[in-house]
């Protein structure tokens, strides 16, 4: 083969091999082209589901996507939420919770040309919570006549709060300060928001706010400008973040303190709380400006606590129950609960109710020195009493140690089971005796009174010294002294005055010295009954 021939084979191959390169690159634009067409029908055939800042969620349809079918959502327990549609934005037909956990299902169906290559519909799913709003600020301070203005972390729809009983809504426009206006230089209100139209009010945040001060400042809420409660909780709100120190009561107080919130600091007694008509003092870790009630704010580290007393008429009640009395008492409803919080608030607030007589034959003269709801001698005869049956100091007054055994005893079902005894005696010749114990007359007998320069005082008094034997001693009427020793069964009543045995050659008239001598084996069998409390009255 020439050179020629050879040169000519050649270049037709080159020819055939640029044609199958020309024809390759073809096919493969083509197929690129195919490739990318089927992306952008799979692309524009596509749906998306996501939050929204101001619907609960949105979804968007592509160009070839075809219609959107279904939007449900559902609730964390599976309860399906309603939901209205509109522009892609899906809202709730029914108030949710903040922060409450939501599951959104949406169905789009294809057109039909595409639904045989990608499926007659598409399911997409999202899992939210709704949102929760926050507040930057829970302690502010305010100038004076400056508003109270509520600064939150991110816009919101509204907010509620109670003033004076009474729940105000005020709107937030979408914005994140709301104002309520100029307010008393302190105070605490509870603040719910919700950060869309859609949303319940959440759970309250109790807000306070402190006047501008040179010293940090310190609320006290209940107001202490009257006492309160035994049983109320003592809250201290600082204008600054609460350190590790704890104030303390000037005396014993049982119960604990917490930390409510990072200002925030809480009492709350225990067993029969604060001591009733108590007057304590609250010592605070360092020196602050304290609003304790409608006074101005003073700098101090004490705070009085007064406690309120309890009710009279619930001391009777309770010393009737006891046995202490010589009537009894019902309450109109049910019985006062036994528990230490249902006895102090009966201490406080009593529970109305009816006295009666134990006995059907109760001497008048113990009739008339009742009064209900008023002091008088039974009751007072019966504070001593049972503060000698309780080992307390014996005075006559039913102070917190009294109050305390009382409620103690209420609540046991203890109860005085030696009956009830009164004393009283005639001082009109022939001068008489008398013992009535339970109902029954134990004795009568006669007995000497004081004389005319010395004569026994008309009224009733409790016995307030009981001894077996005592030395008696005084002056006689003439300026000279007497002392007597081993004078037995001594009972006494009103100053120097008792019942006592004497020896006398007669007995029923007027020989004392203003006490009341009985014959001995009469005063052995009277003393027994004239413990510590008992009345005894005198009267013509």
């Amino acid at each position: 083969m020439t050179s020629s021939a050879a040169r000519r084979q050649e270049a037709a191959r080159r020819r055939q091999r640029g044609r199958l390169r020309a024809l390759a690159l073809a096919v493969a634009l083509v197929a690129l082209a195919a490739l990318a067409l089927a992306a952008g029908i799979i692309w524009w055939s596509g749906a998306t589901l996501a939050g929204d800042p101001v619907a609960l969620a949105r979804v968007e349809v592509q160009p070839l996507g075809g219609s959107l079918v279904s939007a449900q959502a559902f609730g964390a327990g599976g309860a399906r939420i309603p939901l209205a549609t509109a522009g892609g934005r899906l809202e709730p037909r029914t108030l949710l919770a903040p922060g409450e956990a939501v599951t959104v299902v949406v169905v789009v169906r294809r057109p039909g040309w595409l639904g045989w290559a990608l499926g007659h519909s598409r399911t997409e799913r999202l899992s939210l919570r709704t949102p929760v709003t926050r507040l930057e600020q829970q302690w502010p301070t305010l100038a004076a006549h400056a508003p109270l203005r509520l600064r939150f972390a991110a816009p919101l729809d509204r907010i509620g709060y109670r003033v004076r009983g009474r729940t105000r809504a005020v709107s937030a426009g979408g914005g994140r300060v709301v104002s309520l206006g100029p307010q008393a230089p302190s105070g605490t209100i509870e603040v719910a928001s919700a950060a869309r139209s859609w949303e319940r009010l959440g759970e309250p945040v109790r807000v306070t706010w402190f006047p501008a001060s040179r010293l940090p400042v310190v609320l006290v809420s209940p107001p202490l400008d009257r006492p309160v409660s035994p049983l109320a909780q003592i809250r201290l709100t600082f204008s600054r973040a609460v350190g590790g120190e704890r104030p303390h009561f000037s005396a014993r107080v049982p119960g604990s303190w917490r930390t409510a919130d990072s200002h925030t600091l809480v009492f709350t007694p225990t067993g029969f709380g604060l001591p009733l008509a108590s007057s304590l003092r609250l010592e605070l870790p360092a020196r602050f400006s304290v609003n304790a009630g409608s006074e101005p704010a003073t700098a101090t580290r004490t705070i009085a606590v007064n406690v309120a007393g309890a009710s009279f008429l619930r001391l009777q009640q309770l010393l009737a129950e006891g046995g202490y009395l010589p009537l009894d008492w019902q309450p109109v409803d049910a019985a006062v609960a036994r528990s230490p919080r249902a006895e102090i608030d009966a201490a406080v607030s009593p529970p109305d109710g009816t006295f009666h007589w134990r006995f059907p034959n109760t001497p008048s003269e113990l009739q008339r020195n009742w009064t209900e709801g008023q002091p008088n001698q039974i009751i007072r005869g019966a504070v001593m009493m049972f503060q000698h049956d309780h080992h307390l100091v014996v005075d006559s007054f039913a102070g917190a140690q009294v109050w305390h055994a009382l409620l103690a005893d209420a609540i046991a079902g203890t109860k005085r089971t030696d009956g009830y005894s009164y004393v009283y005696v005639h001082r009109n010749v022939p001068q008489l005796l008398t013992l009535w114990h339970n109902g029954k007359i134990v004795l009568t007998s006669p007995g000497n009174t004081g004389v005319p320069a010395a004569p026994t005082q008309l009224g009733t008094y409790p016995v307030f010294e009981h001894i077996p034997v005592g030395t008696m001693s005084g002056t006689n009427p003439d300026g000279s002294h007497y002392n007597d020793p081993g004078i037995r069964w001594i009972s006494y009543f009103h100053r120097g005055e008792a019942l006592h045995a004497f020896t006398r050659a007669s007995f029923g008239t007027p020989q004392s010295l203003g006490c009341v001598e009985l014959p001995l084996a009469t005063a052995a069998q009277v003393w027994p009954y004239t413990p510590i409390g008992t009345l005894v009255t005198v009267e013509n």
